[in-house]
């Protein structure tokens, strides 16, 4: 450590930037009669999803810093809550990037009755409201793109129907190294496409929500029923950027167990830390679930944005290192 280690890596007007974007969210949510929840960060469930790996806290009992929460929320929302929102500290190990940081700000919320394009337009104007005067983009009116025009329109295949030998062929020639390709599924595959082709064109001049994930890819949202093939899912993206993840929530407790499952059989193939099902919120899901969508925002990138920074270090107080 040198003398000027204990400084803080955002400035101060990096800071007064959260603080206003903070405030805006909150009267965003007020306006639209959200309410504003508060859940645990220490949690005694995880999520099973394989591309996410939790902290686990030290203890005779096994508890977790959330990744997100979407199960508890989920809870209250089956308890009669009606719409709400939180903002609060989130964790996931092993992500140190110039967009990654192990402890980050989310804000979460949840509508009653809306729709995916409900919840892409409700996505798009809050962004705008909290980067007002930040980025003249965020004010225009959403792109849409469905997950498929956007592999039609970049690549030139399908990705509903195209074989995983065709993929790996497409990654290999895109700069995937041969022991990645072969170990990878498809999905894997898949997202190695959106995250070095498709995805960095996103939003460059406007908000743009990609939507209609395969339904591989689903994880906690409804398939289409017009197209199970793919799932009620979307991403928002600015510059390039993913923002948020967004899902007409799946509220079959069935279903859900099912997918717990086959994330279990994924997390084991792949020698991953097993995770047990959250049987809370399985029992939530059986109960009274309402019909509602809900997102997830990663607020640091989207301040990290608004403020022209690089890194999400330069809009945090103290980021991983400094902590």
């Amino acid at each position: 450590m040198n003398d000027a280690d204990w400084r803080p890596g955002a400035a101060v007007p990096a800071l007064r930037l959260r603080a206003r974007m903070l405030e805006r969210a909150r009267e965003f949510f007020g306006a639209r009669h959200v309410l504003e929840v508060e859940t645990p960060l220490a949690v005694s469930r995880t999520v099973s999803d394989v591309q996410i790996e939790s902290l686990r806290l030290a203890g005779d009992s096994p508890r977790y810093l959330h990744t997100s929460p979407e199960y508890a929320m989920k809870r209250l929302l089956a308890a009669g809550s009606g719409d709400i929102f939180q903002i609060c500290k989130v964790f996931r190990a092993a992500e140190r990037s110039a967009l990654h940081n192990p402890e980050f700000t989310m804000i979460e919320w949840y509508r009653l009755g809306f729709s995916l394009d409900a919840m892409m337009e409700e996505t798009a104007a809050l962004v705008a409201a909290m980067t007002t005067g930040c980025w003249a983009g965020a004010a225009a009116p959403v792109q849409t793109l469905s997950y498929r025009d956007a592999f039609l329109r970049e690549l030139g295949i399908d990705p509903l129907q195209v074989t995983e030998a065709e993929l790996a062929q497409l990654c290999a020639a895109r700069g995937l190294v041969p022991q990645s390709v072969s170990g990878a599924d498809r999905d894997e595959l898949l997202d190695f496409l959106i995250a070095t082709v498709i995805g960095p064109k996103l939003g460059q001049e406007q908000l743009t929500c990609l939507h209609h994930y395969p339904a591989s890819q689903a994880a906690l949202a409804e398939l289409d029923a017009g197209d199970p093939r793919t799932a009620l899912r979307f991403e928002l993206y600015a510059q390039g950027i993913e923002l948020a993840n967004g899902y007409v929530e799946l509220a079959d407790g069935a279903e859900q167990a099912r997918r717990f499952a086959s994330d279990a059989a994924g997390r084991a193939a792949r020698g991953l830390r097993p995770v047990e099902p959250d049987e809370r919120l399985l029992a939530a899901l059986r109960s009274s679930l309402p019909r509602c969508a809900g997102v997830a925002l990663g607020f640091d990138r989207l301040a990290m944005l608004a403020a022209g920074a690089t890194r999400i270090d330069q809009v945090m107080a103290f980021a991983w290192d400094k902590s």
